[in-house]
């Protein structure tokens, strides 16, 4: 009989599992998702400031299958795990299982603090990239007849918490779209009146990547007109207010979330399944702590096996991808009581892009820092052949194209799902 395989998550882990378990004679694999997509998170930031569509960086699950006979999906939500029945209890029913595995990702953190967690923006799924999109575009249009010049300018300033990749990378979107877009669409307002801000608690902007490429990415946003505040940590956002521990404060109705993020704890594991961070703790195989059958990948796990990598691996699209990749490899293995492998990380380097021609790059063998041009062709290069399908490059390669030769887009619309009664019956 087949064993049956249910994989939890359809990001860059679990969708990369599935791929490897394709056409495999003696399983069935059932995905579990959310949405009915596979969504591309980091050009997410591209859809939310309307240089990208929807469709340019998503997926149908459905359609990714066509002809892989022993694979399924299903539309849901994980409700809890029940390891002693080898059962997980969806919001659309139960699925027994031989192996389970979690590719749950992260979601946003907000430290315990409650009036950011309902007044912030984050950017995590595309939900929050259209929400955000059309929230913007929406103070925009209340700035145009605000007659009060305080309000006007708090509906026009932007605060961005959180000074890695994904902070550096939206400052820079919407600095570029002050400078060329802002009073062709908006002449009722003035570019001098929108002040972008990125605040950091840490001293250095992306404090996981080189100084090189600390300094330049600084350096960089300063001259593009960001206002950068290191050493500021936001401690409250109430009444249109960011309050920063030192006591300043920003006037805003505007502040985006990208501060940090945590693992999902899931009821079914005690709490010393769970490391730093939320994580559920792996051995080298990626099991769950405790477990036999129980596997978790990507940003869901904490694996301090990997002795290149002893305080963990970084949250990182590539360890999720290696991960479900060795993952699949060890399941076969398994069914041929053939060893497993343990994982180990090939750190492929990392980049962030900044602007228009700016960008920056570390690699890690040999050992190199590149900026500007070069760095920036090389991260379109890098996630233009990262997206899913081909259908998804053409029509990001040409959205790209266009904002590139007209420094211009023509995705800013507003638009707003009506909530009915068969958008409530979501799982």
């Amino acid at each position: 009989m087949k064993k049956e395989i249910v994989i939890i998550g359809g990001g860059f882990a679990g969708l990369n599992l599935v791929r490897h378990l394709a056409d495999e004679a003696d399983m069935h694999v059932t995905l579990v998702d959310l949405n009915n997509y596979n969504f591309f998170p980091p050009l997410l930031y591209q859809l939310a400031t309307g240089f990208l569509d929807v469709s340019n960086i998503c997926y149908p699950f459905r359609k990714l299958f066509h002809g892989k006979k022993n694979i399924s999906f299903r539309l849901g939500r994980l409700q809890k795990v029940v390891p002693e029945e080898n059962k997980v209890i969806l919001s659309i029913g139960e699925l027994s299982y031989d192996y389970l595995v979690l590719a749950i990702g992260t979601e946003s953190n907000y430290f315990g603090m409650e009036n950011i967690r309902k007044g912030a923006l984050p950017m995590k799924t595309v939900d929050d990239a259209i929400r955000m999109r059309n929230y913007v575009l929406q103070e925009l249009e209340e700035a145009t007849i605000a007659t009060d010049k305080a309000e006007k300018k708090k509906l026009a300033t932007v605060v961005i918490a959180g000074g890695g990749p994904t902070g550096v990378e939206i400052a820079g979107m919407p600095a570029e779209m002050r400078d060329n877009i802002l009073e062709k669409d908006y002449p009722e307002l003035s570019r001098r009146n929108a002040e972008i801000y990125l605040v950091d608690g840490a001293p250095a902007l992306l404090t996981s990547m080189s100084e090189e490429s600390q300094k330049y990415a600084y350096e960089e946003l300063v001259k593009m007109g960001v206002e950068v505040r290191l050493n500021k940590q936001v401690k409250d956002y109430i009444n249109d207010t960011v309050v920063f521990a030192d006591g300043e404060t920003i006037q805003t109705r505007f502040l985006l979330w990208t501060a940090g993020v945590t693992g999902k704890p899931l009821d079914g594991f005690p709490p010393g399944s769970y490391g730093r961070g939320k994580r559920l703790l792996v051995d080298q195989h990626n099991s769950v702590k405790g477990t036999n059958n129980i596997y978790a990948v990507g940003d869901a796990c904490l694996m301090t096996a990997d002795r290149n990598f002893p305080e963990g691996h970084p949250q990182l699209a590539q360890v999720a991808l290696q991960q479900g990749e060795n993952l699949a490899k060890n399941i076969r293995a398994s069914f041929h009581d053939k060893p497993m492998k343990p994982f180990a990380y090939r750190d492929m380097g990392s980049m962030a892009i900044i602007g228009r021609s700016k960008a920056v790059a570390d690699l890690p063998k040999p050992k190199m820092h590149f900026n500007g041009y070069i760095a920036w062709a090389t991260w379109l290069f890098v996630h233009l052949f990262s997206l899913i399908t081909y259908r998804n490059r053409i029509k990001t390669i040409y959205n790209w194209a266009v904002a590139y030769f007209t420094k211009d887009q023509s995705l800013r619309m507003i638009i707003r799902p009506e909530v009915n009664a068969v958008q409530n019956r979501k799982p």
